[in-house]
């Protein structure tokens, strides 16, 4: 489980470890830390618990690093689910393009998340019917919008200013004014808050 929550994560493996049918074999709370963990184990987990937040961090990028590791170990890359207090269908999105196989908000109860973790290991992908609705009817927004345009709302999403998203992107802060505008003029928002709620 990648999470970087402690008391969470020891909940989590409590509720696991107690149906007799999992054994958490390991936790980490950075991505470097998920990094070297996976690359320590063999063989793999047969599931992993991800979350979107690791401090400072965005826990999706961890797919990518997964799914070329796996690829140059030739072994099939194991089944995700990300486990996030988010629920937006950007975000939703973004993971399954990067190869998650699930999604699941942390308001879900016990029986959820075990559900969600079973769906995942039968090969079938996994997102609560809710937010599948909401997914699907929200798709046509989001193709709206470049990559780099996309990237923005996530840091809007995450509150980032626009020096800090400037950063992160490595580009002017001018540059970062003209997304919003042009993420302003695609949606008819007029501000940061209405963007969040994408």
């Amino acid at each position: 489980m990648i999470d970087d929550h402690p008391a969470l994560k020891a909940g989590i493996a409590t509720m696991l470890e107690s149906t007799g049918f999992f054994t958490v074999c390991g936790q980490t709370e950075s991505l470097s830390q998920a990094v070297r963990f996976v690359e320590e184990s063999d063989p793999l987990p047969s599931v992993i618990v991800l979350d979107i937040i690791l401090g400072e961090e965005n826990g999706l990028d961890f797919l990518p690093m997964l799914k070329k590791h796996c690829a140059g170990r030739k072994t099939p890359m194991p089944p995700v689910l990300v486990y996030s207090a988010f629920s937006d269908p950007f975000k939703i999105q973004t993971a399954f393009k990067l190869g998650a196989a699930g999604f699941l908000p942390k308001t879900g109860g016990k029986a959820e998340l075990l559900k969600a973790i079973h769906t995942i290991l039968c090969g079938k992908t996994y997102v609560p019917d809710e937010l599948n609705l909401k997914l699907n009817g929200d798709a046509g927004l989001y193709s709206k919008f470049t990559k780099q345009e996309a990237k923005v709302i996530d840091l809007i999403k995450s509150d980032k200013t626009n020096q800090q998203i400037a950063e992160k992107l490595c580009i002017n802060i001018r540059t970062v004014e003209n997304y919003i505008s042009r993420i302003y003029f695609k949606t008819g928002y007029s501000s940061r808050d209405e963007v969040r709620q994408l």
